[in-house]
C-alpha cells in the first residue's frame, strides 16, 4: 500500500477538536486522524463487512443488475426505458 496523501475536509468544530487532541497529545493531526478512523473501522468491522456481503448478494454478474444497483432504478423501470439486449446480459 503506497502512502500518497489524500486530503479529507472536516467541519470546523471537528477540525478543533483533532487540532486540540493533537496539541494535547503532543501528535500530529495526521496521526490523530489515522488513528481515530483505524479505530472507528476495528469497531465497526462486523457491520462494514455485513453491508458489504449484502451488496454482494444484490449482484447477479448483470449488467442489468449492476446499472440497477448504481442508478438506483427497478429492472422494470430499465426496460421500460429500453432495457437491455440478451448479449449485454452476462
Amino acid at each position: 500500500m503506497s502512502a500518497s496523501v489524500a486530503p479529507i475536509k472536516v467541519d470546523a468544530k471537528t477540525d478543533q477538536l483533532i487540532g486540540d487532541a493533537a496539541h494535547f497529545l503532543k501528535r500530529s493531526k495526521k496521526s490523530i486522524v489515522d488513528d481515530a478512523v483505524r479505530e472507528y473501522i476495528a469497531a465497526h468491522r462486523d457491520e462494514i463487512q455485513a453491508a458489504a456481503l449484502e451488496s454482494l448478494k444484490l449482484l447477479d454478474g448483470s449488467t442489468k443488475r449492476s446499472v440497477s444497483l448504481l442508478s438506483g432504478m427497478s429492472a422494470d423501470e430499465l426496460d421500460a426505458l429500453g432495457g437491455f439486449e440478451q448479449s449485454a446480459e452476462r
